[in-house]
């Protein structure tokens, strides 16, 4: 009986859990893991050095000694401080720039393609596709670009950094094939690159399979305030995320204004950090409503789990989302989801209410609607819960596995 040959992928990424600082980090895991039982034998090359022994499923190589402390909230999500000197390098004599970081990433995976030799290279979003653009010039390596967020994502359709549009660019136009996380973002990379559309593909995330195994229980004691609202009959609307202008919390924080002068008893709940917490914290002294606002601070694990189960209403308020896991981890939990039409989650849930990340009035209607009607609530909670799990990793996997084995034999008709 022939023996199919075992597909070896070059994977890399930026950053994988628990050393991530946002979702980018948790698909990569996911997809990985998922290719890994579909049989692929995977190296997955990251820019820091640390303990990632729990991951059995695939090689992880460290590419430069960066301790991954520095790598929260930095690199991925903040490429307007790309070229600012930042954070230490291992011998602590001096500061270096991501974009330092960047070449000397590069650098090792020039070297480690001396000794490596993959079928396919599959690089995660612009930290990456320069590293990615070396492997198909100098080694000739099919290259899949991955597409999680994009430069006018990030900068929330206002511009962003041209040295970052450069990279995603060069990126884009030397990739085989490219992997974007929703048709919003398909349509982006078309639009705004001049990309074919027949050289892109979509491939949805799915919810953290983390997330939906592991034994999870309420812990009240983390927010007994909120707990005694709620019993005081308020209904908790959360957000969770990063406070950046992608995220289009602003306009959230006005429309929780408008729904409170309608609906008194509405708790709003913003997790997260970022370089707009103290502009946020200031409108809503502004706007009169600080009784009614939450700011957690940046949580993860179990007590981002417990935003979730003690929330009501779930607002995803971005300005543009590539996809939004979150709103799938909050479906999980039982919340109702309201959803921008710029986020790329939308695509593929319909009990969800949906706005304009600029309509702050019907923002605060929907939010009133779910608060005033309890059987709008349960609704779209039964709704909800027959949805959110309809993509699986596995579906994604076949999907990137069909994208490689077009990109291998293309290589081969060239040759």
């Amino acid at each position: 009986m022939l023996k199919l040959k075992v597909m070896k992928i070059l994977m890399l990424g930026w950053e994988l859990p628990p050393h991530n600082s946002g979702g980018l980090g948790v698909a990569c895991l996911n997809l990985s893991r998922a290719l890994a039982n579909e049989g692929a034998d995977i190296d997955f090359v990251v820019p820091y050095t640390a303990d990632h022994s729990d991951i059995k499923f695939m090689n992880v190589v460290s590419a430069m000694k960066l301790d991954p402390l520095y790598r929260f909230g930095l690199g991925a999500y903040d490429s307007n401080k790309i070229e600012e000197v930042i954070f230490p390098d291992a011998s602590q004599q001096k500061l270096i720039s991501i974009r330092e970081v960047q070449h000397k990433y590069c650098e090792f995976i020039e070297k480690y393609l001396m000794e490596f030799k993959p079928d396919v290279v599959h690089a995660h979003d612009w930290l990456t596709f320069e590293a990615g653009v070396i492997a198909k010039k100098n080694f000739g390596l099919p290259l899949v670009a991955h597409v999680h967020a994009t430069e006018f994502d990030r900068s929330g359709m206002n511009g962003g950094n041209p040295v970052v549009h450069a990279v995603e660019y060069e990126g884009l136009m030397m990739a085989d094939k490219i992997i974007a996380v929703s048709k919003a973002t398909k349509k982006i990379i078309h639009d705004r690159y001049g990309i074919p559309w027949d050289k892109i593909d979509v491939a949805y995330n799915s919810l953290d399979e983390g997330f939906v195994t592991s034994d999870y229980s309420f812990k009240a004691d983390h927010y007994k305030y909120i707990e005694a609202m709620k019993e005081q009959g308020y209904t908790v609307v959360s957000t969770v995320g990063r406070f950046t202008i992608q995220k289009g919390l602003s306009h959230m924080m006005h429309a929780a204004a408008r729904a409170i002068s309608k609906e008194p008893k509405l708790l709003f709940v913003f997790a997260g950090d970022g370089e707009e917490r103290d502009e946020l914290m200031k409108l809503a002294a502004d706007l009169h409503i600080t009784n009614n606002v939450i700011f957690t601070g940046f949580v993860r694990g179990q007590r981002l789990r417990d935003i979730y189960e003690i929330s009501d209403v779930f607002v995803m308020s971005s300005v543009s989302e590539p996809f939004g896991l979150t709103a799938l981890e909050a479906a999980h939990h039982g919340n109702v989801l309201i959803l921008t039409k710029q986020s790329g989650v939308a695509e593929v849930l319909r009990s969800v209410m949906e706005y304009d990340f600029w309509d702050e009035e019907k923002l605060a209607d929907e939010i009133v609607a779910v608060a005033k009607s309890g059987a709008l609530k349960a609704a779209l909670k039964n709704g909800i819960s027959h949805e959110y799990l309809r993509i699986s990793w596995d579906d994604i996997a076949k999907k990137c596995l069909s994208v490689y084995n077009e990109v291998r034999k293309h290589k081969r008709n060239n040759f």
